[in-house]
């Protein structure tokens, strides 16, 4: 059985294609997917892309986990 690393990329995909497919959110979907692999949820925090870490943000934001940031309008 070959060891798969996984590397930002790939695992900014992989959330990428639950989060679509499975209708979760962004928090969601890292925390299934680290259940189902059996991978810490630090590891994967270590995995994720700057885009990734926007959505959650957002996402954060938006259920007032975190302090809402001013937006400019467009």
């Amino acid at each position: 059985m070959a060891l798969e690393v996984l590397t930002t990329a790939k695992f900014s995909e992989i959330i990428e294609t639950i989060v679509s497919q499975k209708k979760l959110s962004y928090m969601d979907a890292i925390v299934w997917y680290c259940e189902r692999e059996e991978m810490e949820i630090e590891t994967a925090a270590k995995l994720l892309s700057a885009i990734i870490k926007a959505k959650l943000e957002t996402e954060a934001q938006e259920l007032n986990f975190l302090p809402k940031t001013s937006k400019l309008p467009l």
